[in-house]
């Protein structure tokens, strides 16, 4: 095992796990916000698991889901509105159970999880089908066209399941003005897409074919 690469993704967990709970927890004014304790429950643990799996059979791949330096300008653009967007659902979510606006129902939070949790497995499936996966836009060494399972259903399904992840955060945390400006990651991931396509048309053997194939991006039927 690579211990330094071991480190610095123990690092990133940690510095992401104090990061969430500083936003969640300083506008609620109380550690009391149970919505945000159980997000960070459902959001951390799987994510700690997947990565210790991932650190033992896909090391390779866990260094290029680690790896955050985009190269496209318009990615650069995608990924500062996301964290924008991260940033102002995370802190009006608290504001919103220190201040009574519009809380959800218990019941709705719980629905929440259960949808993100759900979300989770599919993004972990995704994860298994795909080796070339990274959370840059790029063309990798004998890169090639992946058209099985979820891939032969849409062309994008990591896309799929980060919009149900990120879509039922608000509700976890019972806030519908968070979700409504999570509502934003869907002109976000569609500038990503188009961006992201046109780099793969450019330089990856068979995906015009592909597209060709695999008609719809992100939801079947739909989109």
């Amino acid at each position: 095992m690579d211990y330094r690469f071991f480190l610095q993704a123990i690092l990133k967990f940690m510095s992401g796990l104090l990061i969430v709970g500083a936003l969640l927890f300083f506008p609620a004014g109380t550690f009391a916000y149970w919505q945000a304790w159980m997000l960070i429950g459902i959001l951390f643990v799987p994510m700690f698991c997947v990565g210790i799996v991932m650190m033992i059979k896909k090391p390779e791949l866990l260094k290029k889901r680690l790896n955050a330096k985009e190269e496209q300008s318009e990615q650069k653009t995608v990924i500062l509105l996301s964290a924008l967007m991260f940033l102002a659902a995370f802190v009006v979510a608290g504001l919103n159970f220190r201040f009574g606006w519009v809380v959800l129902p218990t019941w709705v939070s719980i629905v929440g999880a259960v949808i993100f949790l759900i979300s989770y497995v599919l993004y972990a499936e995704v994860l298994r089908e795909n080796v070339y996966l990274s959370r840059t836009v790029e063309i990798q060494e004998d890169q090639k066209v992946i058209d099985t399972g979820l891939y032969g259903v849409v062309r994008h399904p990591m896309y799929l399941s980060t919009m149900f992840l990120f879509l039922s955060m608000p509700i976890v945390l019972g806030s519908v003005f968070s979700l409504g400006i999570m509502l934003l990651y869907i002109p976000v991931i569609a500038l990503r897409i188009r961006n992201e396509e046109k780099v793969l048309e450019d330089g990856l053997d068979g995906y015009s074919e592909y597209k060709q194939r695999v008609r719809y991006k992100v939801i079947p039927f739909i989109w």
